[in-house]
């Protein structure tokens, strides 16, 4: 018997990963989303109530993120299926932690495991994507793909579609930190440059390999000498209050590497042990106090599981 309600968590997401932007993304055990899922008679999907995001999400089921991917769901089915939602935001929006990420996958593996699991989990992807192109107008894979799959994940190539989801040294901790204050997706784009030099390019391709290297075969010190951004972070930082401080105090402190969690503002750092990781947590909530901008922190192990039954 399948069930008429199901309840589901999804997690946080790091995408970009200093040299990796666009292309490499990993989960982290919280913050998340949870999704409540209830089966109605009505043949139609509905948002009946959203928690935790100070009435900015929309409420209208053609608009909202979770709504639009169950609705593209069932339709593929071909399925006239009443579904009430209840989406129960924990972390915080516009953080750059993968928060409308989150709320994609939590919506499309809970309508699939509602449904008694119709699609394959590596189906599910396209519909998570499609989440992110009404939260941000693009499709983009870095935040939905480790959000579904945990883990550290590489996207290949996106025409055709190819994601691969990397090993990860059970060692391996992040803290993150989520000052208060606000980038925009789009400005964080658009200061980018639009071309960059041959030289720099190699560089980054090679602390990009190395990065990947280093994961697959637990070699701490390779992770950690090649966790450098030449082309993006130099720019966006200066939009991030406390960026400079923040990372050099956690690299002092011992972490492997740190850098720009999405576009910011979040920061995140990654540790070879937990206790690395909680110090690193404490410098950063204190450096944030300093210049009086009120932030949250997250120390978690990287999560292999993605999203979960409840």
């Amino acid at each position: 018997m399948m069930p008429d309600t199901i309840r589901v968590f999804a997690p946080a997401t790091v995408a970009n990963v200093t040299c990796g932007f666009d292309i490499l993304g990993f989960a982290v055990d919280q913050p998340g989303d949870e999704i409540t899922l209830t089966k109605s008679d009505t043949g139609e999907v509905r948002i009946t109530n959203i928690t935790g995001d100070g009435g900015a999400l929309p409420l209208d089921a053609d608009k909202n993120t979770c709504s639009v991917v169950i609705k593209m769901f069932l339709n593929d089915l071909g399925l006239r299926q009443g579904i009430d939602i209840v989406l129960d935001k924990k972390m915080p929006l516009g953080s750059g932690l993968g928060s409308s990420a989150a709320s994609s996958v939590a919506a499309i593996f809970a309508i699939n495991e509602l449904l008694g699991k119709p699609r394959k989990l590596e189906e599910l992807l396209p519909y998570a994507m499609e989440g992110e192109r009404v939260a941000c107008g693009a499709a983009h894979a870095d935040n939905v793909a480790p959000g579904l799959f945990g883990g550290f994940v590489l996207i290949r190539s996106y025409d055709p579609l190819d994601v691969v989801k990397l090993k990860t040294p059970d060692e391996l901790f992040a803290t993150l930190v989520h000052p208060q204050i606000e980038v925009k997706t789009k400005d964080a784009r658009e200061i980018l440059r639009k071309q960059i030099y041959f030289k720099e390019s190699v560089k980054q391709s090679g602390n990009v390999a190395g990065l990947i290297a280093g994961l697959l075969t637990s070699d701490f010190g390779l992770i950690s000498r090649s966790m450098h951004d030449h082309i993006v972070e130099p720019i966006r930082s200066i939009l991030i209050p406390g960026y400079s401080e923040v990372k050099a105090a956690a690299m002092e402190i011992g972490a492997l590497g740190a850098g720009i969690s999405g576009s910011g503002p979040s920061i995140f750092a990654l540790s070879h042990n937990e206790a690395i990781a909680n110090k690193i947590a404490l410098a950063m909530k204190q450096i944030y106090g300093g210049i009086k901008v009120e932030c949250e922190t997250y120390v978690s192990r990287i999560s292999q599981t993605g999203p979960r039954l409840i």
